[in-house]
This record gives structure tokens, C-alpha cells and sequence, in this order.
């Protein structure tokens, strides 16, 4: 296998990285740099046409793009310790939460990197009214979760899970951007503090 890696402040490979390193899988890895723009070469995209990272090659040649979905495959392949459930209703917990993180989260802080972060200056169709627009909703995002992880270790069961690693790799990100959680959201900084603290989490 060969995992198309980009460093962070990327969150969608670093999502593959702490998953890897949850599990004990050594990925053999080929950087990508999106300072660079490699993910838009030609060579590149002949693996992955939407040009985006990361992406895993697997021994036979298949490709995998979208992190959540290399994280299925690595999950089918290394079943212990389990990210994405084991019984019927874990299953869909882990996948309920790992939706909302994608759908309620992520959408607003994208806005807000695409349309206002410097890095991001020379893409066309920049609208710097609508990313700082989304502002409130990162805000009110991150206070659903917040409020959501009241009285809890973990997001979405009692045990460590993808909802986890998703959750943690985009409120970095945010971070990153420049719209990071609200200082007053206490169980949600709490909870960050204590999955952070996993050695995964420097992957």
C-alpha cells in the first residue's frame, strides 16, 4: 500500500494518520504538498482526478480517495480494535455523529478558509462577505457539540471512535483558520483536552 499524505494543517489526512496510529498500522506514505500544489499535478491527478489528498494505492493497484472511506478499508482489513462499532446500534451512533461533524461542522469552517484565509487568496471565485458570514454558523456548530458532549468521554459511545478522530482533526483545523471554538464551550474544550492527550493524536 502507499497513502498520498499531506502534513497538517491538512485535516483529512491527518484523520488517516491518527486512525493508522490508533489501529498500530504502518502506512508507507508519499507526502503531498498543497503549498506546492503537487495535489494538482499531472502525475497526481492520474491517481486521485479531483486533486485532492490523501488518497491510498493498495497492492493491487486499486485506488481509495475520501478519508473516510481509507478508513473503512483499513478497518475491514485490521478489525481491532474497532473505530467504526461493532453492534447494530454503535454502528450507526458512530456513523450518526460522523455525519453531523461532516455536514454541520466541516461546511461553515470550509466556507471560512475558502473565502478569507490568505492561503487561499489566489482561488477564483472568492466572496470574503459570504466566509466571514459563516462565521456564526461555526460558532453555532461547535455550541451543538458542545452542548452534545455534556457528561461524556467520547462522542459517539462510550469508547474511542472515528466520530472522535473526526471531530477533533476539524476543530484543529478550525483553529487553524481562524474560527476556533468559543472559549465558554467548557465540555467541549474538556473533551478535546482528553482525546488530544492520545498518543494518536500526534500522528
Amino acid at each position: 500500500m502507499l497513502f498520498y499524505d499531506s502534513p497538517n494543517p491538512a485535516p483529512n489526512p491527518r484523520r488517516v494518520r491518527i486512525f493508522a496510529a490508533e489501529k498500530g498500522i504502518e502506512l508507507p506514505s508519499k507526502q503531498v504538498s498543497i503549498i506546492e500544489r503537487e495535489q494538482k499535478s499531472d502525475a497526481y491527478l492520474k491517481i486521485n482526478p479531483r486533486g485532492q489528498t490523501p488518497a491510498l494505492e493498495t497492492d493491487d493497484g486499486e485506488v481509495i480517495t475520501e478519508s473516510v472511506a481509507i478508513c473503512r478499508y483499513l478497518e475491514a482489513l485490521h478489525p481491532d480494535p474497532p473505530l467504526f462499532g461493532t453492534t447494530p446500534l454503535e454502528i450507526a451512533h458512530i456513523e450518526q455523529w460522523c455525519r453531523r461533524v461532516e455536514m454541520i461542522l466541516m461546511p461553515p469552517i470550509g466556507a471560512v478558509w475558502v473565502h478569507t484565509h490568505p492561503f487561499t487568496a489566489r482561488l477564483p471565485g472568492r466572496n470574503a462577505e459570504w466566509g466571514e458570514a459563516n462565521r456564526l454558523r461555526v460558532e453555532d456548530a461547535f455550541r451543538f457539540f458542545d452542548t452534545s458532549l455534556e457528561g461524556r468521554e467520547f462522542l459517539a459511545t462510550d469508547r474511542y471512535t472515528m466520530a472522535d478522530i473526526l471531530l477533533v482533526t476539524t476543530m484543529d483545523f478550525a483553529k487553524f483558520v481562524g474560527c476556533g471554538a468559543p472559549d465558554d464551550c467548557a465540555a467541549l474544550h474538556a473533551w478535546h483536552d482528553h482525546v488530544s492527550a492520545r498518543p494518536s493524536a500526534a500522528a
